[in-house]
C-alpha cells in the first residue's frame, strides 16, 4: 500500500491536470482531428459523443467525420479538471470555434470523461452544447 503526503498528492494532481489538458486541447488541433491513428489511440473503443444536434456518435463515426473536416481554429477557456477516481476525470471548458470566413465565432460548453487504462488516458465520453457569450 502506498502512502502519499498531501504535497505529493497535490503534485500528482497538477501533473494529471496538465496531461489531460494537453490531450484534450490536442484533440482540437487539425493534425489530430484529421489523423485516424491519433483519434483511435485517444478515443476509447466504447467512446460515445452526444452532439449538439441530439445525435449520438460512436468512435468510428467521429474518426470518419473528423477526417474530412475543414481546418478550424478552436480556442479554450474556463478549463477545469475534476478527478472522479484515481483513473477517471471529468474535464469541462468553453470552446470558441473561430470562423475566419463567416458571420462570427460559435461558442460551446464541452465536457469529456477520461479514463486511464494500461497507463494511458483515453476519452470515454464527450458532449458539446451550444452556448451564448
Amino acid at each position: 500500500m502506498r502512502c502519499y503526503s498531501a504535497e505529493m498528492q497535490e503534485e500528482d494532481e497538477d501533473l494529471v491536470e496538465r496531461e489531460l489538458r494537453k490531450l484534450e486541447t490536442g484533440l482540437l488541433l487539425p493534425e489530430a482531428r484529421h489523423s485516424p491513428e491519433a483519434l483511435s489511440s485517444l478515443l476509447a473503443e466504447e467512446f460515445r459523443e452526444f452532439g449538439s444536434s441530439g445525435r449520438i456518435y460512436t468512435r468510428q463515426e467521429i474518426v470518419d467525420s473528423l477526417r474530412t473536416e475543414s481546418a478550424v481554429r478552436i480556442s479554450v477557456r474556463d478549463f477545469s479538471v475534476t478527478r472522479l477516481a484515481a483513473d477517471a476525470a471529468l474535464l469541462t471548458y468553453r470552446a470558441v470555434r473561430h470562423n475566419e470566413s463567416g458571420p462570427g465565432d460559435s461558442i460551446s460548453l464541452r465536457s469529456s470523461l477520461w479514463v486511464r487504462r494500461e497507463n494511458r488516458w483515453q476519452m470515454l465520453f464527450h458532449q458539446g452544447t451550444k452556448a451564448g457569450e
